[in-house]
């Protein structure tokens, strides 16, 4: 249901059709790399927040972890992420497809500049088995993104190295 909602989100955009499926699954960053057969920084992870009553998902690199204090320096408050009944109800995605398109519109989106080294990225779709691949202007276009912020550590430390 969530993939068909992505992909009926992303034909304006004249996307849906690069939407992957798998045959195993693509929940977590590991999984997902391991299908597309790329390196797990490739991944772009949506995690789920809530600030104040607002929902709000970062999409990440793969090897991105939240930064706590990068965090609250941006948005104020601890961060705080959505449990997996939070996220499906608040994002309309489940846990594992959760993705930056096709969700309410009172879902505030940001891209961490984590996802800047990269000419394309992988996002899910929309369920635990599917990706697309989108350059980054093309998924700050369909993700309808509110802007670039930098609350992510552990990147910086492989891009040193």
């Amino acid at each position: 249901m969530s993939l068909e909602k992505v992909r009926t989100y992303l034909e304006p955009f004249g996307l849906a059709e690069r939407i992957q499926t798998f045959d195993v699954s693509s929940a977590t960053v590991e999984l997902a790399a391991a299908a597309l057969h790329c390196e797990p920084c490739r991944i772009a992870k949506t995690l789920s927040f809530m600030v104040g009553d607002t929902p709000i998902l970062i999409v990440a690199a793969g090897d991105a972890k939240v930064d706590n204090p990068r965090y609250k320096a941006q948005f104020g408050t601890k961060a705080r992420m959505l449990t997996k009944d939070e996220a499906l109800e608040k994002t309309g995605h489940a846990v594992g497809g959760v993705c930056p398109f096709a969700v309410p519109q009172n879902v505030r989106i940001y891209l961490d500049v984590s996802l800047r080294r990269f000419e394309t990225v992988f996002p899910a779709a929309g369920s635990a088995n599917s990706a697309i691949e989108l350059t980054l202007p093309e998924l700050e276009t369909a993700s309808k993104a509110a802007g670039w912020i930098d609350v992510c550590k552990a990147w910086r430390d492989s891009e040193q190295q």
